[in-house]
């Protein structure tokens, strides 16, 4: 019979195990580089999470943290990575948590067969999506956007690069009654350039993008996918306030390959957990959309569930055929 117990150690933690009443070598950890990785390329915006949250852990785990960046295919290559990573806790994946429950649901083949095969390290924030229009489109609210959308009928079009987007877009076509044709981009890097040229008519973005495309005075903020407000967006209105019945929430988290010693995994969600009660962590991620989303192992391993099951409903109210 095998238990462990977890003991403090040099800002790292000695897992002591016993294996039929014998006791094996101390282990510590971490004992070696850290990877941290990104389902973006580099220069997006879960490209910046990643990188801010591995400078702010290697004082705390006290080893170089490598990001390793592995976009496409909405995710799953970066996904089927971590997926087949020893599970040891040196493969660590930053990504949206939105995105990987959706991703159960919107493919006929998921990079993982469930939740299990990337258990929950730790919740990071909470980020809604946005609809964005250019800066100087004449639509200055989502009805309007609406109308001229209608107009155009199949002619018009949006960006999307993500799963969460892709729903949320379908959720707001259906809700709106319209025809515009979707628009898949490798990466929420690469759509900006057409939407402010108007080769698309709007784009649902990720909030950090739309803040700082905002931000930079190429795009304009139409609204946001959750039921409340952003507390760093207050003044952009909710899809429920002007009349749809979405409320798409958005949230970003830190997952491991199935297998991974459980007492790693706690380490971790204290880790993680520490960064995101400091100042300047809570001002980041305020700046690019989020507030801090803060909960213990097994609540966070829950909620997880419960959003994998809600994106079933979500995918089945967009009619999304699974691809």
């Amino acid at each position: 019979m095998r238990h462990c117990r977890t003991i403090g150690f040099l800002g790292g933690i000695a897992l002591t195990c016993f294996v039929g009443g014998s006791s094996a070598p101390a282990q510590t950890y971490p004992s070696q580089d850290v990877h941290f990785v990104s389902a973006a390329v580099p220069g997006g915006s879960p490209d910046i999470i990643t990188r801010f949250l591995a400078e702010k852990m290697r004082p705390l785990m006290k080893r170089t943290i490598v990001v390793e960046n592995k976009p496409g295919a909405l995710g799953n290559i970066a996904t089927e990575y971590v997926a087949r990573a020893k599970p040891d806790g040196y493969t660590l994946y930053v990504n949206s948590g939105a995105a990987m429950a959706s991703n159960m649901h919107l493919q006929k083949k998921p990079p993982i067969e469930s939740i299990d095969a990337l258990p929950l390290v730790a919740t990071i924030s909470n980020h809604p999506m946005t609809i964005v229009v250019r800066a100087n489109a004449p639509w200055q609210t989502l009805a309007e956007l609406a109308a001229e959308l209608k107009r155009k009928g199949d002619k018009a079009s949006y960006g999307i690069a993500n799963p969460s987007a892709k729903v949320f877009g379908a959720l707001f076509i259906q809700s709106a009654g319209l025809n515009a044709v979707e628009v898949q981009y490798k990466s929420a890097a690469d759509f900006p350039g057409d939407l402010a040229s108007g080769a698309i008519d709007f784009a649902v973005s990720d909030s950090a993008l739309a803040l700082a495309t905002s931000r930079a005075g190429t795009a304009r903020i139409l609204v946001v996918s959750s039921a409340q407000r952003s507390q760093t967006m207050p003044n952009v209105p909710t899809m429920k306030e002007l009349g749809h019945n979405i409320d798409l929430p958005g949230w970003w988290a830190v997952f491991a390959p199935a297998g991974t010693p459980k007492p790693v995994m706690l380490a971790l969600n204290g880790w993680f957990t520490d960064v995101m009660k400091q100042d300047d962590a809570v001002k980041f991620f305020n700046g690019i959309g989020g507030d801090p989303l803060l909960m213990g192992l097994d609540e966070a391993q829950a909620f997880y569930r419960r959003q994998v099951d809600d994106w079933a409903t979500y995918v089945r109210v967009a009619k999304i055929e699974p691809q």
